[in-house]
């Protein structure tokens, strides 16, 4: 801590993210204010205006990395930056000063070698079934439990430490979290960070097929997947007509997502996402 206000670093990879990286920073202004946190954006295989959006906000340090790779500019911000602990955020995710506050304090003053904010799901504008997906989805209990999921999650000295440098993988979150215990890690009661959901089926089908194939590919390295106590969970979470509806719109989705074929490894590290929340 530095006076009153704790210190760290903010990471914020970012590919073509123009039309909401000055929300994110917008909502990190009282943080930069502060003097005691550097927020490094990592603009990589860029070509439009998100570097110079990012410049132009006071207290940004940007780097720029020629790749479109999540893992090239997690690892670039890395080496642009001293501070601990770090916060891992993505470019569509705005983060509050007090939840920030939470979680560096977590970090610096416990055991804990990672944890990440609360989340909300915002689901405005989306079609029905993708709504009811996201409904059940909430439901299940592991998937509020995990540093995955959230588009946040921030990591101690000690924690870094165990990671090292980013991996070539899908799923930059899911890799952290697999990296430590149940009483190395938390979810923190903190104000909610948003996270904003695909917009339409198709959209949703994108971002599942996404997270499967990393995931099946982390899985292969490691072993252990979850999904029989996702899928317990699931069942144990109907109530009635509606929360049955919900789960099987969830497991329609989830089994279209697992059904796509595997894809080359030069491709796990580019950048791919929804574009249909942006």
């Amino acid at each position: 801590m530095t006076g009153s206000h704790p210190s760290g670093a903010v990471i914020i990879p970012a590919h073509n993210e123009a039309g909401v990286i000055g929300r994110t920073l917008g909502a990190l202004r009282e943080v930069i204010e502060w003097g005691t946190v550097d927020v490094v954006v990592a603009c990589n295989g860029c070509v439009d205006e998100t570097a110079d959006i990012a410049s132009r906000c006071m207290g940004v340090h940007v780097v720029q990395v020629s790749e479109a790779s999540k893992t090239a500019a997690l690892n670039a911000a890395d080496r642009a930056t001293q501070r601990w602990p770090r916060l891992y955020l993505d470019a569509d995710i705005e983060v509050s000063a007090a939840a920030l506050r939470a979680v560096f304090a977590a970090l610096e003053g416990t055991s804990l070698l990672a944890a990440r904010p609360a989340f909300r799901y915002d689901t405005q504008g989306a079609s029905a079934l993708v709504k009811a997906y996201y409904r059940a989805r909430t439901r299940i209990p592991g998937n509020a439990q995990r540093l995955w999921g959230a588009g946040a999650y921030a990591l101690s000295f000690s924690g870094h430490e165990r990671l090292g440098t980013f991996p070539a993988l899908t799923g930059d979150d899911y890799y952290v979290d697999r990296l430590f215990s149940a009483d190395e890690k938390a979810v923190l009661a903190t104000e909610p960070v948003v996270v904003r959901t695909p917009r339409t089926c198709r959209a949703l089908l994108s971002v599942l097929r996404r997270t499967y194939r990393g995931n099946a590919q982390q899985d292969r390295v490691s072993g252990g997947a979850s999904v029989g106590r996702t899928v317990r969970e699931l069942l144990a979470s109907v109530r009635g007509p509606l929360t049955a509806f919900d789960a099987a719109v969830y497991v329609v989705f989830a089994g279209a997502g697992r059904r796509r074929p595997g894809v080359s490894r030069t491709m796990v590290a580019a950048w791919e996402r929804d574009d249909s929340s942006r």
